[in-house]
């Protein structure tokens, strides 16, 4: 398959991998009956040249002839693009990510820094560690959060650390956090490390980076799923129905929009099987 060549969104043109693709059925839970079915269909079927947008389609499509649940994880990175335009909903899908891992959260605080206040987009708190988040949602993939976001951060967390060292009696600990849908670009991860900035992005770091917490955690985005419509989606979000797993006990509001029993059966049971957690 070395000779056949796929477009990316860029423009470049390079070999089209079919471990590649292979790896990513798997990592969105994939049976290995079910990785087998689309990598051999797909590797029939593609023209040289294809585009990754494209390629991409084709494999959503198969998977969802063979299970939601897949089909749903696999459009995980999609899907929380469509989050947007705004980044409140990424905000919401980052407070619950700590929220989970047992921390008191709350979203778009002003707090006092030494200097003058700050906005603060998540604010976690559980004995002995405070933390500080700034979300960088992207609607384009091809924008990176650069070495700027690092620099802008790290100023803000040093101010608003200061501040509440003041009030804080015993150890405490304190970190700063940049979690971004997109990228970091290097400069950005050099420096934020350098800093001891918590740095999250889609890829990074290599273990514990968005897509591995979001799927180890069952935070999966409405978004991801296809039984709802782009509308509902878009209502449900107004509501603060932002993940899957709140979806699944939501059957009144369901019954509000004017969604019939067997289509809220659908929903409630693609809700509970996309959120379910990857062990």
């Amino acid at each position: 398959m070395s000779s056949i060549k796929i477009t990316k969104k860029s423009g470049e043109i390079v070999d089209f991998d079919i471990n590649k693709l292979r790896e990513s059925l798997i990592k969105s839970g994939a049976s290995q009956n079910d990785t087998d079915y689309v990598t051999k269909i797909i590797s029939n079927k593609i023209d040289n040249g294809i585009s990754t947008h494209k390629l991409y389609q084709l494999a959503y499509g198969l998977l969802k002839k063979r299970s939601n649940k897949v089909a749903g994880r696999y459009r995980l990175k999609k899907a929380i693009f469509e989050m947007g335009p705004t980044g409140y909903p990424f905000e919401s899908l980052v407070s619950e990510l700590l929220r989970l891992k047992g921390y008191v959260t709350k979203k778009g605080q002003i707090m006092d820094g030494i200097c003058v206040k700050h906005e603060v987009d998540v604010y976690a708190k559980k004995q002995g560690n405070t933390i500080f988040v700034e979300c960088k949602f992207h609607n384009d993939q091809r924008r990176k959060s650069d070495v700027k976001v690092s620099l802008y951060v790290n100023s803000r967390f040093n101010d608003l650390k200061s501040k509440w060292k003041q009030n804080t009696e015993g150890q405490h600990n304190f970190e700063g956090w940049i979690v971004t849908n997109t990228r970091f670009t290097e400069d950005a991860i050099e420096y934020g490390s350098c800093a001891g900035l918590k740095m999250i992005s889609w890829d990074y770091p290599s273990r514990g980076n968005l897509r591995q917490l979001v799927d180890s955690l069952g935070i999966h985005p409405i978004t991801s799923m296809q039984s709802l419509t782009k509308n509902e989606k878009t209502f449900l979000m107004e509501k603060e129905i932002i993940l899957c797993r709140q979806l699944v006990n939501q059957k009144n509001l369901l019954l509000e929009m004017g969604i019939n029993e067997n289509q809220i059966s659908k929903i409630i049971s693609e809700a509970y099987q996309i959120s379910e957690e990857v062990q």
